[in-house]
């Protein structure tokens, strides 16, 4: 890794140290400041890839460093650190341009993993003059948002394929995000000046799906009044998106096949065959390996289209992004009242975190953009989520689930639900002896959530417990 240079903004003392050397460790430049004023004084005479700055900082607080960075430092990245759980704060500064937020107590890796991450975006930026100009300003990844490692791995290997011609799979559950990710292979294309072509293979009947792709003759057969032109030919010198390819009758992928190999195509009921330059990206929600296995699919045409494959992760493997997401799909649906509601409260973007997104994000968007429209004033609350995302599943017991027995019963007199929360994640980590992973599964939640209610509920582990044996995540 080339050596990259970080500002480590701090009031506290040890604290500071701790994250210098850290990062002096991983073998990043670190300087260091105590406040905001000499973080700006160092910042005149020195280029930084990356400001750590402390939120909460007597005189100048982090929020005010962070204007003043992106307004005087476009390209160098910052990163907020919080010890104090404040979701909102950082979701607002993240919307203000930070690159991202660390909680503390800061776990290493992650201290490592975003900081390099924001490094290489800020050389990027920097390197990279050229070819954003060509690519009118910016390499577009619009609406592929995310800081957890698996989406920024997507978004290194749209980077890597996008200049070249070769097929890409893209696989991932409904509603991940996969054409997303194919329209950011066309638009960072040689291709990009060219209409980028989809289609679902799923929602055409077998008997059409050849007549759209290839299109037909005059004649062809009864009703074909005139030539119709194919999405293979409409895409000739561009790309071409098979959305749900694993649904492909067997017969058309044989067609399919003929297409890559002899880089030609003929209308149904047509006798002259003729090339195209069509750049093929599928997508699928299966795993296609095994279709070939079942002998659903063809394992010549899977060769082909497998040359380069991208996974695109569920939204529950990446829970840390949803404040991201969310806040990003306010900003795309915000006109729908007219830029009325500004902000999702934190107790809404706690429930957000807390829901399991069967649907990914395409849910969470459906979610946000219901809850603008039912939003009463400027702020999301959890009053305008939707009921299967505040509806909470909530375990009594930590054995078995699921019998009547093991239902649990609200007192006729009512029940303070954080008390009761509070003492369910107590007995949780108690049983885990204080292991938060163990917790977690335990709790049916992400590391990153229950790390963040620890942290609500200030519950830290006694100091007659040894610390356990590092966990992995």
């Amino acid at each position: 890794m080339s050596q990259s240079s970080v500002l480590v903004v701090e009031d506290n003392d040890l604290e500071r140290e701790i994250t210098t050397e850290t990062l002096r460790d991983e073998g990043f430049s670190v300087e260091q400041a105590a406040t905001g004023k000499r973080a700006m004084e160092l910042l005149g005479p020195t280029r930084f890839d990356v400001v750590l700055t402390d939120l909460m900082m007597p005189g100048m607080s982090g929020e005010e460093l962070l204007e003043k960075v992106r307004t005087t430092y476009p390209s160098c990245q910052v990163v907020i650190l919080t010890a104090h759980g404040t979701i909102e704060s950082a979701v607002q500064a993240m919307k203000n341009g930070a690159f991202y937020y660390l909680t503390k107590p800061t776990d290493r890796e992650a201290l490592v993993m975003t900081v390099a991450k924001a490094a290489e975006l800020s050389n990027l930026q920097q390197e990279n003059q050229l070819l954003k100009r060509r690519l009118e300003g910016k390499f577009e990844l619009e609406g592929i948002v995310g800081q957890d490692p698996a989406i920024q791995e997507v978004i290194r290997m749209v980077r890597k394929v996008a200049p070249s011609n070769s097929t890409v799979l893209i696989q991932g559950d409904s509603g991940t995000g996969k054409e997303l990710v194919a329209r950011a292979i066309h638009r960072n294309s040689p291709r990009a000046a060219r209409p980028f072509i989809a289609i679902n293979c799923s929602a055409i009947p077998d008997t059409l799906i050849e007549n759209e792709l290839f299109g037909h003759e005059r004649g062809a057969f009864t009703g074909a009044t005139e030539r119709k032109i194919g999405l293979f030919e409409s895409a000739n010198g561009s790309t071409l998106f098979l959305d749900e390819i694993a649904d492909l009758p067997q017969g058309l992928q044989a067609k399919i096949l003929r297409v890559l190999q002899e880089k030609e195509i003929r209308r149904v009921g047509g006798n002259e065959s003729f090339r195209v330059d069509v750049r093929l990206v599928t997508a699928t929600n299966k795993n296609l390996a095994e279709e070939v296995a079942e002998g659903r699919f063809r394992e010549d045409l899977y060769y082909r289209v497998n040359v380069v494959t991208i996974t695109v992760p569920p939204l529950r493997e990446r829970q840390g992004d949803i404040p991201q997401l969310a806040n990003h799909a306010l900003a795309k649906f915000g006109h729908l009242a007219e830029g009325r509601v500004k902000e999702i409260s934190r107790e809404a973007i706690e429930i957000l975190l807390d829901y399991s997104w069967p649907g990914n994000v395409r849910q969470l968007e459906s979610a946000i953009e219901r809850a603008i429209l039912l939003c009463e004033a400027d702020t999301i609350t959890p009053r305008d989520l939707p009921q299967e995302v505040l509806a909470r599943k909530t375990l009594v017991k930590s054995g078995e689930r699921g019998s009547r027995s093991d239902k649990f019963e609200i007192p006729s007199e009512g029940m303070n639900f954080e008390n009761f929360e509070r003492e369910l994640i107590l007995q949780a980590m108690e049983k885990s002896d204080w292991v938060i992973a163990k917790a977690a599964k335990m709790l049916s939640m992400s590391y990153r959530t229950l790390q963040y209610r620890l942290d609500k509920f200030g519950i830290k582990r006694p100091e007659s417990k040894a610390a356990p044996p590092v966990e992995a995540k």
